[in-house]
């Protein structure tokens, strides 16, 4: 989707998933994990990474994983991680971060997060849905050293997107409903 360089997508997906029952990138057989690396691709991100830590299963075509060596301290190591392996993309142009326990995002709403943001180094974005911020999340290249310094416990962006005035807020209402899944019988 850039001009030039690469947007890379992120599928937060290290985590035990201790409400759940068991780690969510293992769910429904591997579906959850394959819908969010698909949404991710098929929405223009030229390379794809997934987070890894309490489980560690096969990837699907098209992914990379990338091991949390801390994730046991919380979302923000994954994202931490997942970021600094990133920046190592010589064209970087900026990220977009997914998690894996909202299986109902498409590429569609990825495309349509990356249109409203360029996609440009400078630019923030994310979906929203009914009026609620959710997933995915751009960050644009030049935000990765600010995010990465606002990161702690088991809190991802949230903080730095809600200190910022310029988040561009993309609507996606009409193509999911974008609620994440905590526990089984949700």
């Amino acid at each position: 989707m850039p001009e030039h360089g690469t947007v890379v997508g992120i599928l937060l997906a290290a985590g035990a998933g201790t409400r759940y029952g068991m780690p969510k990138i293992l769910a429904h057989q591997g579906d959850w994990l394959r819908a969010g690396v698909d949404a991710l691709g098929d929405g223009g991100c030229g390379q794809v990474l997934v987070t890894i830590g309490a489980a560690a299963p096969e990837m699907p075509g098209g992914a990379r994983a990338v091991q949390v060596p801390d994730w046991r301290r919380g979302l923000s190591e994954s994202v931490r991680t997942a970021l600094l392996e990133a920046a190592d993309v010589p064209d970087l142009v900026g990220v977009v971060l997914h998690v894996v326990d909202i299986p109902d995002v498409t590429g569609e709403q990825v495309r349509r997060l990356l249109g409203a943001c360029g996609p440009r180094p400078g630019r923030l974005g994310r979906a929203g849905f009914a009026g609620s911020a959710g997933h995915p999340v751009y960050l644009g290249a030049d935000h990765l050293d600010g995010v990465l310094e606002s990161l702690s416990g088991d809190r991802g962006a949230g903080p730095y997107l809600a200190a910022r005035t310029d988040v561009i807020e993309v609507d996606c209402t009409d193509l999911g409903t974008g609620l994440d899944h905590d526990r089984p019988d949700v």
